[in-house]
């Protein structure tokens, strides 16, 4: 099968007839980068945004600015770690986060544990009753 040659005709009429559907007099061409640029011209940038800020809350952002920073360099940090893993990074982020609540938990376990120790020796001392020590046990 012979190759299908190119329908100049078809663009040129693209780009320079005028399109009546979107704005009229305007041809294909111009609603293509026009569009855009009109977009990139209106939209402003991120200092015009900060400038419009009222100083308060320019004084909060630049204080909070390192911070931010520091949160989203963590949480790319951990997008890496979790990607270099077959599954699928959601997947990988729940069991991760299950890993973190469950040794959460163990800590508070033993921090619970090591508070009512320290509250039966304060009450053996009271009574004048020895003290345990951990080699005891």
């Amino acid at each position: 099968m012979p190759k299908k040659p190119f329908n100049w005709w078809l663009w040129t009429k693209m780009l320079a007839v005028p399109s009546l559907t979107l704005v009229p007099n305007t041809s294909g061409g111009g609603i293509i980068w026009g569009g855009p640029a009109l977009v990139r011209y209106v939209m402003p940038t991120e200092e015009e945004l900060f400038q419009r800020y009222n100083p308060e809350l320019q004084k909060r952002s630049l204080e909070r600015r390192a911070e931010r920073q520091q949160e989203f360099d963590d949480f790319v940090t951990k997008l890496k770690e979790y990607s270099k893993s077959d599954k699928p990074i959601w997947v990988v982020m729940e069991e991760a986060e299950k890993e973190k609540a469950r040794k959460q938990k163990a800590e508070e376990a033993l921090k619970l544990a090591e508070e009512v120790k320290a509250r039966r020796d304060a009450i053996r001392k009271e009574a004048g009753l020895p003290v345990e020590s951990e080699g005891s046990r």
